[in-house]
């Protein structure tokens, strides 16, 4: 694992986790998981500080897993196995999940694009700030995926969500702050000195008050079948990736014959001529 897939740093009660993969827009493949996953619980188990901050270097956040290569997926004859599949996914929700789980507050700085699990990974953060350009969500439906974590109708409603999900359209970020994705919004030149400044203030309160006020939401959540709902969601989409559907196969030919790109490309344009 490259140590420099993921940083970890400290200023005063801040501990900030960044995603060092920008030449391929964060896409995230087992080993920027892997490093990511690592600096997130060193973040957590760190006793000098109370707030955490995942951010990321170059144009974007994140952009989902690496379908164009390196993502893990399985291969050969397993390309089509429902079991092959869940266990796979299972990993990614896991990772996914990670700044729910933690004990401290987790504050997403988003810059750029966060799509399919890079969207995912940012609303599983307690909190959500991103520059005024950014742009949020989970395109994999195109292609006949969906992204392992079905989180966002608990963060934007059932409506919105179901919209988003089955038309898998990008939204700008002050439409996310209007749905409620996002806390609050920054020029891009700004957002990284805005965010250590609103972790910082946030890092004034207790650490006990933070993480018993993050554990009680947490609490609630669950009682309400947060988790529950995260892995029946996962149960439900495993399959979904083994099948062989019309849209699937030709979009994967395109990626094998002209890459992923074109294929992107001639799946956008469908969409486009329909607006």
């Amino acid at each position: 694992m490259p140590d420099d897939l993921a940083r970890y740093e400290t200023h005063e009660k801040v501990g900030i986790v960044t995603m060092n993969r920008p030449e391929k827009l964060n896409a995230l493949n087992p080993a920027l998981r892997e490093a990511v996953a690592a600096r997130l619980h060193e973040a957590d188990r760190d006793p000098s500080t109370s707030v955490v901050v995942l951010r990321s270097e170059g144009r974007s956040f994140c952009v989902g897993y690496d379908i164009g290569g390196g993502g893990g997926d399985p291969e050969g004859d397993k390309r089509h196995d429902a079991l092959a599949w869940h266990a796979l996914l299972s990993e990614a929700l896991d990772f996914e999940m990670i700044p729910f789980a933690m004990r401290k507050p987790v504050i997403a700085s988003v810059q750029g694009h966060a799509l399919g699990g890079g969207c995912e990974l940012a609303m599983f953060c307690d909190l959500t700030l991103a520059a005024e350009d950014a742009l949020f969500g989970e395109p994999e439906v195109r292609f006949s995926d969906t992204g392992p974590g079905i989180v966002m109708p608990w963060m934007i409603g059932v409506k919105r969500a179901r919209e988003l999900l089955f038309f898998g359209d990008m939204i700008d970020a002050q439409t996310a702050l209007a749905f409620g994705m996002v806390n609050r919004l920054f020029p891009a030149a700004e957002l990284r000195e805005a965010t250590l400044k609103y972790a910082k203030r946030l890092a004034l309160v207790a650490p006990e008050a933070l993480m018993a006020t993050k554990l009680a939401i947490n609490r609630g959540l669950d009682a309400a079948g947060f988790r529950t709902a995260m892995k029946a969601g996962l149960d439900v989409l495993a399959p979904l990736y083994a099948a062989r559907t019309e849209v699937g196969m030709q979009f994967h030919e395109i990626t094998l014959k002209q890459g992923l790109g074109a294929a992107l490309k001639w799946r956008r344009a469908q969409f486009d001529a329909l607006k």
